[in-house]
């Protein structure tokens, strides 16, 4: 990818995070009714996001030296209310003398929150969950068009190890917490939409929570796995001239041919990477949300890509806005390796002949290694044959 696509992406990325607010102006507003304070189209406006002229409340802040009599019973502010207070807090007009702990106390008032809210609950879930269907459905059409991978001649009879049992456990690690993380993140993000009016709100309480726990602690297990599979693999997985040949006959998917590979060919690689890099993203931001507000990320990220590209992404952010960025970041990475290992799991089990055999038992038949690791077995046989010699 060329760096001015690569810019695109991440604009178009930033575009759908922070969506800016939309240059129309609202119509004029009748306000002689409150009295000049604002009305439910002031705030449905703000809502969406629709420039306005704030100064109706910028401005009235009230007035501290005023004298005007006020109930003894509800105390006093002199001729301030608790809204001018807060108003004032909202615009920067008042030093709120913050005297509590904590990372984030110096940010009262942040309205960030609903462009957040909006995109996740609309189009992350829409084209998140738009892509899973996507794939699940192409790949049940890809089944009936190609049918099952089989072995050309049938199996041999006899087998080679294939993965050691250290090797499997990662793996398994791995696939199995990805999974775990999968379902309670979906429950999580998904359930209000889509469960609570199938199930009810009773139902989905212990259920939400339930999902949270479990996530959050599994976590630990995904990154451990993560970094089990990459010390261990990370060799057989680098990218090498035979890839090239391998993909350019499609990996023999789509016809008789079987492309030589070694231990791996280059649509695991593929995988492998995919998983590292995605999964280091989506743990760090991940780790940002376990640690709330101790992990800002996206201020200094857009900093280096800003001085990269020549963009103008926010390098200002309030604490709250990083959580928000991490959230969203973490939603879309997840999705984007959830379509990816869902392909992983068709061709590793009804997709193909004798590939489960890899990660199940460790062994595989040995005319299935020929037929789709020929050079790794031909390795794996001069080492046995220089071993009996000896």
């Amino acid at each position: 990818m060329n760096s001015k696509l690569l810019g695109a992406v991440i604009l178009l990325l930033t575009t759908l995070i922070c969506p800016p607010a939309l240059a129309q102006e609202s119509a004029s507003v009748d306000r002689s009714s409150t009295g000049g304070a604002q009305t439910l189209e002031d705030i449905m406006a703000r809502q969406e996001q629709l420039k306005i002229d704030e100064s109706f409340r910028s401005e009235n802040l009230g007035n501290p030296d005023s004298a005007a009599p006020i109930s003894e019973s509800l105390g006093t502010l002199g001729g301030r209310s608790d809204a001018d207070i807060w108003r004032s807090i909202r615009y920067n007009k008042i030093d709120p003398s913050i005297q509590s702990p904590g990372p984030a106390n110096s940010v009262l008032i942040q309205d960030a929150g609903m462009p957040w809210y909006k995109l996740r609950e609309g189009p992350l879930i829409s084209y998140g969950g738009g892509a899973l269907l996507a794939v699940i459905a192409l790949l049940i059409i890809f089944y009936f068009v190609r049918g099952k991978i089989m072995i050309d001649g049938g199996p041999a009879g006899t087998t080679v190890e294939r993965f050691k049992a250290i090797e499997r456990f990662g793996h398994w690690l791995l696939a199995g917490s990805f999974i775990a993380l999968a379902i309670t993140g979906l429950i999580t993000l998904m359930g209000r939409s889509f469960l609570i009016p199938v199930i009810g709100k009773e139902a989905f309480a212990p259920l939400a929570n339930g999902s949270k726990w479990l996530h959050n602690n599994i976590a630990w297990a995904f990154m451990l796995g993560l970094v089990m599979t990459f010390c261990m693999w990370v060799v057989h997985n680098i990218p090498s001239k035979l890839d090239w040949q391998w993909l350019k006959a499609g990996g023999g998917i789509f016809t008789k041919s079987h492309p030589s590979a070694r231990k791996f060919n280059a649509g695991q690689k593929i995988i492998f990477w995919t998983v590292m890099l995605l999964g280091l993203s989506v743990s760090l931001s991940g780790l940002s949300m376990l640690f709330p507000f101790e992990m800002p990320m996206f201020a200094k990220t857009f900093n280096v890509i800003n001085s990269i590209f020549g963009t103008d992404l926010p390098t200002v952010l309030a604490p709250h806005e990083e959580m928000q960025y991490a959230n969203i970041w973490h939603s879309i990475v997840a999705f984007a390796m959830m379509v990816a290992i869902i392909a992983h799991i068709y061709i590793g089990s009804v997709g193909m002949e004798g590939a489960f055999d890899a990660m199940g038992t460790g062994q595989v038949d040995r005319e299935w290694a020929r037929q789709h690791h020929d050079l790794w077995v031909a390795e794996v046989e001069s080492k046995q044959d220089r071993g009996n010699s000896s």
